[in-house]
């Protein structure tokens, strides 16, 4: 049987910011491998270190130790300015309260990532459109975040986050500040997205009615991993 290729390795993984003169040990020792397709969930107290691990993982921030190996690439190796294409190439993120930019219109907002990609403007259309089809947003494509609702702001948010088709999507309490309903939709939507386009998903939520849809849940506590389990049947 083939091996499943890895796309996360995290190896004796730290985390450590200097505060009022002491170490905060946000992240110690974590040993951590997602394979390729996975949707994983991180679940665990607030201040268990699990939007740390998620920024680390996005080259947003990085480690204080340990080894970091995320699509093939060790990123604790990479300068400043490579760890910013390595990241725009690599990896979609999805912020909970959404990050739009207000006075650009939804199309524009999901436009906006490819203007780093070296590719037409035919091909920055063809790619937006469908990344607004894929999330059933498209008949808002020119209305401004202020003219939706939550859930669509989370859609559009989506929309920009799977645009350059990242090998890596990123999600922090994707549901957080939406309505049941509203939640249900984007959690649906998100294993649409993993079932049909085999998209490696880690999704930060303290939610269990959310962590439900992953295939694998893993738990943090003050910094380690302390429940790991196995995926789905």
């Amino acid at each position: 049987m083939a091996t499943v290729e890895p796309i996360i390795r995290c190896s004796s993984l730290e985390k450590h910011y200097e505060r009022g003169g002491e170490t905060v040990r946000v992240l110690e020792k974590l040993d951590l491998t997602i394979t390729r397709g996975q949707f994983v969930a991180l679940m665990g107290p607030s201040g268990s270190g699990k939007t740390t691990l998620l920024n680390l993982l996005a080259g947003i921030d990085r480690p204080t130790a340990g080894g970091l190996v995320v699509d093939g690439q060790d990123i604790t190796t990479l300068s400043r300015a490579a760890l910013a294409h390595w990241r725009a190439r690599s990896v979609g993120y999805i912020f909970q309260l959404y990050h739009l930019v207000p006075v650009l219109t939804a199309y524009e907002n999901v436009e906006l990532p490819l203007y780093v990609h070296n590719i037409s403007r035919r091909e920055r259309h063809r790619r937006v459109c469908e990344a607004l089809e894929s999330v059933s947003i498209s008949d808002r494509h020119a209305h401004y975040p202020s003219q939706l609702s939550g859930g669509q702001e989370q859609r559009v948010a989506i929309a920009r986050a799977i645009v350059t088709q990242p090998s890596l999507l990123l999600a922090d309490e994707p549901t957080g500040d939406l309505d049941r309903a509203s939640a249900a939709g984007i959690m649906e939507l998100l294993g649409r997205l993993h079932r049909e386009h085999g998209q490696t998903i880690v999704m930060v939520t303290h939610d269990p009615a959310t962590a439900v849809h992953a295939q694998r849940t893993v738990h943090l506590d003050k910094g380690r991993l302390v429940e790991p389990h196995g995926v789905a049947s």
